[in-house]
């Protein structure tokens, strides 16, 4: 990156939206190259503008944006992902870190902790808001004292579907599923059906049995 970061702006509210956008074009300290107001926008034109950051919300219409992020780094992995979401608890975090997102702020924050926040992203860093940061630092210190060593259960499930598998463990129905991922009755049914055929098994119950035995669905 030379110069400002040029950053990409994704968020279904266009009062914010666009507020953001002013904000930050006002500073002259980044580059606004574009808006969009859904997922599947998002991914288009980042994918058509290259930014070297997009700044996100998740929760959107057509696709969510866990899903974007996805997509968005499956083809353009350099490019840095900064969710900007008013949710704060820790599934929804920690999903966005799996979707590779390198930053997360709640929405609320301040131009200079979001500016900070765009640079760091831009520059490779990972950060968080300061309301988030102790809680994901005392998660990751959890994992290292536990010693997790063993292997990922499933290798041949994508983030989302392993996501999927472990709520289906949990006992979640595909409504349920839809709504704590922010995703659409239909994105969830093509997850599941996936999860099926690479577990290669028939139904809910037997996708259960496996999960299980892995250690999952047991939070």
């Amino acid at each position: 990156m030379s110069g400002v970061p040029r950053v990409l702006l994704a968020d279904d509210h266009p009062v914010y939206r666009d507020g953001l956008r002013l904000m930050l074009s006002s500073t002259g300290q980044v580059d606004v190259v574009g808006t969009a107001a859904d997922g599947h926008e998002a991914v288009a034109r980042a994918l058509d503008l290259r930014p070297d950051v997009v700044v996100l919300d998740l929760q959107m219409p057509g696709l969510d944006g866990l899903s974007a992020t996805e997509r968005i780094l499956a083809d353009a992995p350099d490019t840095g992902v900064l969710v900007l979401s008013m949710h704060e608890d820790d599934d929804t975090v920690l999903a966005a870190m799996r979707a590779g997102a390198r930053g997360y702020l709640l929405k609320g924050a301040d131009q200079t902790e979001i500016l900070r926040a765009i640079t760091a992203v831009a520059g490779g860093e990972i950060i968080f808001g300061q309301a988030l940061a102790t809680r994901v630092s005392g998660y990751f210190s959890r994992l290292a004292h536990g010693g997790l060593t063993r292997a990922e259960p499933f290798p041949q499930l994508t983030p989302r579907e392993r996501e999927v598998l472990e709520l289906i463990a949990a006992g979640l129905s595909n409504s349920e599923i839809a709504e704590r991922l922010f995703l659409s009755p239909k994105t969830v049914r093509n997850n599941v059906s996936n999860v099926f055929a690479k577990l290669q098994v028939n139904d809910r119950a037997q996708a259960i049995v496996q999960a299980r035995e892995a250690g999952l669905g047991r939070r």
